[in-house]
């Protein structure tokens, strides 16, 4: 809906670029939470928050990106959240990983500026929302 806050999830392992998306996202209107890592993230799924987009490093220490959605998807948190991908890893195998584990998006860090960042993820958003109301109007 316009106006109204979409809730992030970012997991990133970098504190200091989780707090400069955190700052970004927040001031392009969306209600932002953050996990320092993939165990950490887990944790606030299964304690309830329910995001509307999941934001996601694959490199991480304990457990990474890709663990990280394998556990979402068996456990089935977080069903109806879109999930992308934002990693410096760039090779097509990565991607096809992320897609696989129902990543819609994967953005190779390097390539973008913040704010492009958070235009490729707007655009992705809204990209979904259209293919989820044309999955709407199928049945």
């Amino acid at each position: 809906m316009e106006g109204e806050k979409r809730k992030i999830l970012i997991v990133d392992d970098d504190s200091f670029l989780l707090d400069m998306y955190a700052l970004k996202f927040s001031q392009n209107n969306f209600e932002v939470y953050t996990a320092e890592s993939g165990i950490h993230a887990l944790e606030k799924l299964k304690g309830g928050l329910s995001p509307d987009l999941l934001l996601i490093d694959i490199i991480m220490p304990e457990m990474d990106g890709f663990e990280v959605l394998e556990q979402i998807n068996m456990q089935k948190l977080c069903p109806n959240c879109v999930k992308i991908i934002l990693s410096n890893k760039s090779e097509q195998g990565d991607i096809d990983e992320g897609k696989r584990l129902g990543a819609v998006g994967y953005i190779v860090k390097a390539n973008f500026t913040p704010a492009e960042v958070i235009d490729q993820v707007v655009k992705i958003l809204e990209k979904s929302s259209q293919q989820q109301s044309a999955k709407g109007v199928e049945k």
